[in-house]
C-alpha cells in the first residue's frame, strides 16, 4: 500500500528534480552563449539561420513529454490521495471556532487524533460553524472544512509519535491557535485507549473532557494564560464587567452567571474581548452541569 506520504513525495522529487536539470541545463546554455559570442569574439554581427526544423521539433516535442510526465505522477499521486484503502477506520473530524475534535466509530471523542500505527484511517471532516482547513504536514494532507458538507482525506502512520495539525484556512482572531495533536501508538496501546470514554475517572466527574471536547479550552487557557476568550483558572468569584442591553454591568461570576454564559454568551458581553463565542444551547443539563461543577472547583 502506497501512503499518502509517499504518493506526495514522489511527485514533489520527480518535478523538483526535472527543475533541477533545466536549471543547470539553461544556466549551461546562458553562460556558453555570453562567452561563445562575446563581442570581443564576435565584433561584427554575424547572419543566423532563419530556421532549424531538428531544433524546432526538439524543443517542442521534449518540453510536451516532461509536462505529460509531470500530469501522469500527479495523477497517481491524486488517485493515490483519494482512494481510500479497505479496512480504513473511520473519524469524524468536527472543525469551529478555534478547536478540532474527532469522534469514533464506538463513540468516544477526543480533542486529540489517536490513531493506531500501521492502519489507514479515513476522516469525514466537516465544520461546525465557518470554512476550516485540516491540515497534517506529517502525512501530506489537507483537505477544508465546509459548514454544510462532508469533505474526506485518509493517512497511515507508519510509526510512533505525535504529530502537528493545524488549521489551513483563515477563520478568525484565533486562527494561529487552532492546533491539535495527532498521537500515533502501537496497536495494542491504541485498543487500551479506544475502549475507555475517557482518559480517567477524575475528568469524567469534574468536566474537564467536555471542555477540551466542545472546544472551550481553544479559546479559554485553564493555567491562566491569556487566550482570545477570559482565562477559566479562578473564574468563579471572579468580578467582571459586562454589557447588557447597552448597558455596562458589574457583577461576580457565579454558577447562574455561568450557565447563561455558555447557553447565550451574547447576552451578556465580557468587556475587553470579542464577541466571538457560539451558543451552546444544545447541551444537556447534565453536560451543563459537570462544566460548572469543574470551573468552580477551577482554584
Amino acid at each position: 500500500m502506497t501512503t499518502t506520504t509517499e504518493a506526495v513525495d514522489q511527485v514533489f522529487l520527480y518535478i523538483f528534480g526535472i527543475s533541477v536539470v533545466l536549471l543547470l541545463a539553461i544556466t549551461a546554455t546562458m553562460v556558453w552563449f555570453v562567452v561563445r559570442y562575446h563581442r570581443t569574439r564576435q565584433p561584427q554581427p554575424q547572419a543566423s539561420p532563419r530556421s532549424n526544423l531538428w531544433l524546432e521539433t526538439a524543443w517542442t516535442i521534449i518540453p510536451t513529454l516532461i509536462v505529460l510526465s509531470m500530469f501522469w505522477y500527479g495523477w497517481q499521486g491524486y488517485t493515490t490521495l483519494r482512494n481510500v484503502p479497505e479496512g480504513a477506520m473511520d473519524v469524524k473530524v468536527s472543525g469551529r471556532k478555534w478547536s478540532w475534535s474527532f469522534t469514533y466509530p464506538n463513540g468516544r471523542v477526543s480533542d486529540i487524533l489517536v490513531v493506531p500505527v500501521g492502519r489507514a484511517i479515513r476522516l469525514d471532516i466537516t465544520s461546525e460553524d465557518v470554512l476550516h482547513n485540516f491540515f497534517i504536514p506529517a502525512f501530506r494532507i489537507k483537505r477544508d472544512a465546509v459548514p454544510g458538507m462532508h469533505t474526506y482525506e485518509w493517512f497511515v502512520a507508519t510509526e510512533p509519535g505525535s504529530y502537528d495539525a493545524f488549521c489551513a484556512e483563515y477563520c478568525g482572531v484565533a486562527h494561529a491557535a487552532m492546533i491539535t495533536t495527532i498521537e500515533a501508538r502501537p496497536e495494542a496501546d491504541f485498543d487500551d485507549w479506544y475502549q475507555r470514554k475517557y482518559e480517567t475517572k477524575e475528568e469524567q466527574e469534574n468536566g474537564r473532557q467536555q471542555l477540551a471536547t466542545y472546544g472551550c479550552t481553544g479559546c479559554h487557557s485553564l493555567d491562566g494564560s491569556k487566550m482570545v476568550g477570559p482565562t477559566l483558572l479562578g473564574i468563579f468569584g471572579r468580578q467582571v464587567k459586562v454589557t447588557r442591553n447597552g448597558q455596562e454591568h458589574s457583577l461576580i461570576i457565579d454558577r447562574e452567571y455561568l450557565k447563561r454564559a455558555i447557553v447565550d454568551p451574547q447576552a451578556e458581553l465580557t468587556q475587553g474581548y470579542p464577541p466571538v463565542m457560539p451558543a451552546y444551547n444544545w447541551l444537556t443539563a447534565e453536560e451543563l452541569e459537570k462544566i460548572v461543577e469543574y470551573l468552580e472547583e477551577l482554584q
